[in-house]
C-alpha cells in the first residue's frame, strides 16, 4: 500500500519490525530515532525498551521491571533518552547505554496541587536544552525545567479556554522555541511562547496524542484512527485514515510518530493496535 504526503510517496513496510520468537508488544506509546537512525520503541510489556536497526532487527532491549506505565519517549541530539512514566509520576533521563542520570518527580507520589507530577504524559526539549513536560492525566498542566532539572515555571488548568487543557497529552518545541501541546480531549493543538503565554490554537483534530515537525511538515498522531500531515502553515496535506478494525485501514489508535534521517516514518499504536509501523519514503 502506497500513500502520498508532502510531495513524497510512502509505502507501508509489512515485515517491520522483526520481533524474536515469543516476544510481543503491549501498548506501544512511544517511538524516537537517535543520531545513528536506530529506532527506540517503548511499550507496556516484557522488554519495555527495544532498539531496532533500520531493517527492523532487534539490537538490544532493556528496562524490565523499571516502569509503572511508560508513556512518552524523547531522544535528544546527544542521544540522551527521556522516558515519562505515568503511573510512577516521574520523568527519567538515561544515557544511551541505559544508565539512569536524573529523575524528575517523586516515584509513586502524585502531586495534588499542580506541582510536578500527577500522571505526566510526554516531554520535549527546547533549543537550549530546556525540558517541557505535559502533566496530562492528573493535573492539566505544563512544566518547564532547566537542562539541569530545576523547575522554572508551570502553567495551565482544566478547561476549554486558551491555556486550559483537557488531557495535555503530547508536546513538541520548534526551532524558535514555540511550544506545541496536543490537547487531546479538546481535539486541538495549542501554541505557547517559551514562557507559557498563549499564542494560538489549531483545531479539527481527532484526539491528537503527539506530533513531530520534520522536513517542513507537521505529523500528528491522532487516537481517532488517523495520522494527519500538514504544512508549517497548518494546511492539511494528507490524512492517512484507519478504523477500529485493522483489516479496514492503516491505523487503529495512533499514539506517537517519529521520522529518521531518510524521511521514513514510524507510527506507534495503543489499544487494539499495540504495534509500531514503518512507512518507507520511496
Amino acid at each position: 500500500m502506497k500513500m502520498r504526503a508532502n510531495g513524497s510517496l510512502y509505502e507501508r513496510c509489512t515485515d517491520w519490525p522483526k520481533l524474536p520468537e515469543g516476544w510481543a508488544f503491549g501498548y506501544v506509546p512511544g517511538v524516537a530515532v537517535d543520531s545513528q537512525d536506530r529506532i527506540h520503541v517503548v511499550h507496556r510489556g516484557e522488554h519495555p525498551v527495544i532498539v531496532f536497526d533500520a531493517d527492523g532487527n532487534v539490537i538490544r532491549s532493556w528496562g524490565d521491571g523499571l516502569f509503572g506505565m511508560a508513556h512518552g519517549l524523547t531522544i535528544g541530539p546527544d542521544d540522551i533518552m527521556y522516558i515519562v512514566d505515568c503511573d510512577h509520576h516521574t520523568v527519567r533521563k538515561f544515557a544511551p547505554d541505559g544508565e539512569l542520570l536524573l529523575t524528575l518527580g517523586t516515584e509513586d507520589q502524585a502531586s495534588p496541587d499542580g506541582r510536578p507530577f500527577n500522571k505526566p504524559t510526554d516531554l520535549a526539549l527546547g533549543p537550549a536544552g530546556e525540558v517541557y513536560v505535559s502533566d496530562g492525566y492528573g493535573a492539566s498542566r505544563m512544566h518547564k525545567f532547566s537542562p539541569e532539572g530545576e523547575l522554572l515555571l508551570s502553567w495551565g488548568a482544566e478547561g476549554e479556554g486558551p491555556g486550559q487543557f483537557n488531557m495535555p497529552h503530547g508536546v513538541h518545541v520548534d526551532e524558535r522555541g514555540q511550544v506545541f501541546v496536543a490537547d487531546r480531549e479538546n481535539n486541538r493543538i495549542q501554541v505557547f511562547t517559551p514562557d507559557g503565554d498563549f499564542i494560538s490554537e489549531l483545531t479539527g483534530f481527532a484526539q491528537p496524542c503527539n506530533l513531530v515537525m520534520a522536513q517542513d511538515a507537521v505529523y500528528v498522531a491522532e487516537l481517532g484512527h488517523r495520522l494527519s500531515i500538514l504544512d508549517r502553515d497548518w494546511q492539511v496535506l494528507a490524512q492517512w485514515d484507519g478504523e477500529a478494525d485493522e483489516t479496514k485501514g492503516l491505523f487503529i489508535a495512533p499514539h506517537d510518530v517519529a521520522m529518521d534521517s531518510h524521511g521514513n516514518l514510524y507510527v506507534t499504536e495503543v489499544l487494539e493496535g499495540s504495534r509500531v509501523q514503518k512507512f518507507l519514503r520511496c
